[in-house]
């Protein structure tokens, strides 16, 4: 073998041992990955209330205002009619009781009857009526993220989802968007 050989071989032994021993006391040294493997990511979803004002036009049946609150009109001319009647009954003191208690019945009918005719008396009119109506939908309140570094696993809740991996600083994934630290 000649010398020059010889120093090539020797030469390459030298540098691929040191390699190894380099790359060796890498991977001995303890030396962190910089990124954490996103092995799951499920999306929390959560439900929320949205209320919403609703309108309608609806129509209302409402009483007329009485003219004659006391039904005056109505019991006077009751008693009058039932006077009349009522005198065309009997004869002598019996006709002045029959006209008495014809005039007091028709009173009270004709009171009855204005009442009646009061309270049937109604108008139509629409009102607009409002109300609160709640609505409900989904919406992702964050992400369950399962992931590993280097061989150990771990969780961690995130308010948007990770790519394939996350940044790894000191042991701890490290939030690039928002630099927080998940602990």
């Amino acid at each position: 073998m000649n010398k020059s050989t010889l120093t090539g071989v020797v030469a390459g032994v030298i540098i691929a041992t040191a390699g190894g021993t380099i790359a060796g006391y890498n991977m001995l040294s303890g030396e962190e990955p910089a990124f954490a493997e996103v092995l799951d990511v499920k999306e929390v979803k959560t439900t929320v209330q949205v209320p919403r004002e609703v309108c309608e036009d609806v129509a209302v049946n409402r009483q007329r205002p009485a003219q004659d609150q006391h039904k005056v009109v109505g019991t006077v001319a009751g008693a009058v009619l039932g006077g009349v009647l009522g005198n065309q009954l009997g004869g002598g003191s019996g006709r002045k009781l029959a006209t008495v208690a014809g005039a007091v019945a028709g009173g009270y009918a004709g009171n009855k009857v204005q009442e009646n005719m009061q309270a049937n008396s109604t108008y139509t009119t629409t009102e607009n009526r409002c109300h609160t109506q709640i609505d409900y939908r989904e919406e992702v309140a964050g992400y369950d993220v399962s992931y590993r570094i280097g061989d150990k696993l771990g969780t961690t809740r995130m308010d948007r989802a990770p790519g394939a991996r996350i940044p790894v600083e000191d042991g701890k994934l490290v939030l690039t968007e928002s630099g927080d630290t998940v602990r």
